[in-house]
């Protein structure tokens, strides 16, 4: 089981606001997860209601479980939902399994798409797990189709490894070196 001993858990960015899921965020998580848009390359599908809180709640205990998560992602000026970003520890049942490695993601709601909110996002994400995570690298796994999620983990410095199979849709796997 991966444990990262974070200090810090909010983060900012020149103009996001990014903090661990609280109760309150839960109906903008749930908006953002039911949209069609959104979870085209994800799921294929929009999610319940009752998917949203479980997902919620997982993204609670993340933090609380492991020292680690994703953070809500809220537009600085005005608080506006603009989705989520971080890792997780999901025990994916994958081939080749990704072997306790911390796995990255991000998800932002249709009004965020386009404008370099997810890199600009990930871009601090990554910074915090370069400095708590004790490995020497990350991953992330993208639907192959998926050119505007491809580009941000290229752009934060992640590697083609695998295309494999997982719920039986092909994945790309994608691995990061943490910098000397």
């Amino acid at each position: 089981m991966l444990k990262a001993p974070a200090k810090t858990f909010d983060l900012e960015t020149e103009r996001t606001i990014m903090r661990p899921h609280t109760l309150s965020d839960f109906d903008d998580c749930a908006a953002m997860w039911a949209d069609p848009a959104v979870t085209l390359h994800i799921t294929g599908q929009p999610s319940t209601r009752q998917e949203s809180w479980a997902r919620h709640l997982r993204n609670i205990g993340h933090w609380s479980a492991l020292g680690f998560g994703y953070w809500v992602v809220r537009e600085k000026s005005t608080g506006l939902f603009w989705g989520e970003v971080g890792f997780g520890d999901f025990q994916r049942t994958i081939e080749p399994p990704l072997d306790a490695v911390p796995e990255m993601g991000w998800v932002l709601c249709t009004a965020a798409h386009g404008q370099g909110v997810a890199s600009e996002t990930a871009t601090a994400a990554c910074a915090w797990g370069d400095q708590y995570f004790s490995g020497d690298k990350t991953i992330c796994i993208i639907a192959p189709e998926h050119a505007g999620s491809v580009a941000v983990a290229i752009k934060q410095g992640f590697e083609h490894k695998h295309i494999t199979s997982y719920r039986a849709e092909p994945t790309l796997i994608m691995e990061r070196q943490k910098p000397a």
